[in-house]
């Protein structure tokens, strides 16, 4: 495979430190650059980071030297250093989407942690195992952009990855509707527990935005493209209540779904679907995508998240205590890791996916 250069964007805080250890001897990725606020630009990246390097490795030794550049004046600059970026920066989703957009104008593909662009019609929104085929969409992003080289692809949100998974081998059932709670550790708010002690202990029965992203991005990840244009679906319906709970890292959810009339499947079909739901990462042996995607737990007390949300380097998905429910047809429990696959985890393995696919070459 060939060896891409690639750079981070908002390569100081959370999201973008933990891209930083992902680059970490990549088989394919060559961390060459980063870019994060003014304040930042001009230091090396041990020093910009400085006491706030939250990861459980050591920072990489490529990473330390690396000089800063600051994200807006130096996008020319970092533009032209790097095959790709990906972005995790924390701006207003306004600059957001003005910096993304110039980035791509200057032909540098952006693969966006950021929710800013998961509506623009012509940005596909990916998880490599779901929608692998809206990468097509590029193309029409390219025309619109003017563009020979670069887009703007983007990863969901980091909660869905603990149950849309999950559901989605199951839409040829008819699944008609699902209520879904989710329970979100603090680092999906780059956060530590030293840096928010108002969280030991607690329980914050709101996160902005959150449950608008829980409830209407399946449908996108779920819909087709129409000329020029990414459609969502219609449905299932879902509902959505979310949770900022007392944990480092690990999204749990609790999910109820309910089956059209005479399209309810067993509970041995489900798990049977489970274990066999495979898709193009898989398919590809993408060097990131987990080996088994869905892992389903029999014990009625996991998954648990200082056990499982680790599995396969934090890529895979656990499920459990799939049983009838009184309201519903079924319920059960799924966890995800939100920094890896449900964030800078996710968007390597959108960008392998897309390398392998190829919609970015290396220069």
């Amino acid at each position: 495979m060939k060896q891409y250069k690639v750079g981070v964007i908002g390569g100081t805080g959370m999201v973008g430190q933990r891209f930083i250890t992902l680059l970490e001897q990549h088989p394919w990725f060559q961390l060459t650059a980063v870019a994060a606020s003014a304040r930042s630009a001009g230091k090396t990246y041990e020093e910009a980071v400085g006491s706030r390097w939250a990861m459980e490795t050591p920072l990489p030794r490529e990473a330390k030297d690396l000089v800063v550049l600051d994200a807006q004046a130096g996008a020319e600059k970092m533009a032209e250093q790097v095959d790709f970026c990906f972005c995790a920066v924390d701006m207003n989703k306004e600059e957001i989407r003005a910096l993304e957009e110039r980035y791509a104008r200057l032909e540098c593909p952006i693969v966006s942690n950021n929710s800013a662009n998961r509506w623009t019609a012509d940005v596909p929104m990916v998880v490599p195992e779901i929608n692998a085929d809206h990468i097509q969409i590029i193309e029409a992003q390219r025309r619109r952009l003017g563009t020979r080289r670069g887009f703007i692809a983007v990863k969901s949100n980091c909660s869905l990855q603990s149950y849309v998974p999950a559901l989605h081998p199951l839409l040829k059932y008819g699944l008609d509707r699902a209520l879904v709670c989710t329970y979100q550790a603090i680092s999906g708010a780059g956060k530590t527990f030293e840096r928010w002690p108002e969280m030991v202990d607690n329980c914050i029965p709101y996160i902005g935005g959150e449950e608008e992203k829980s409830e209407q991005e399946p449908l996108k990840l779920w819909g087709s493209i129409r000329d020029g244009e990414i459609v969502k679906a219609a449905g299932p319906a879902i509902t959505a209540q979310c949770f900022r709970v007392a944990c480092l890292d690990g999204h749990m959810a609790a999910v109820f779904m309910k089956f059209r009339e005479g399209g309810k499947p067993t509970i041995e079909q489900i798990k049977a679907d489970w274990a066999a739901f495979r898709g193009p990462a898989q398919e590809l042996n993408l060097p990131s995508t987990p080996r088994q995607f869905l892992h389903y737990f029999e014990e009625p007390d996991r998954p648990q998240t200082r056990l499982d949300r680790s599995l396969e380097k934090g890529m895979a998905i656990s499920l459990g205590r799939l049983r009838e429910d009184s309201q519903y047809d079924y319920k059960f429990v799924g966890l995800s890791h939100n920094t890896l696959r449900g964030a800078a985890g996710g968007a390597v393995l959108l960008a392998e996916l897309l390398c392998a696919r190829g919609y970015i070459e290396a220069n």
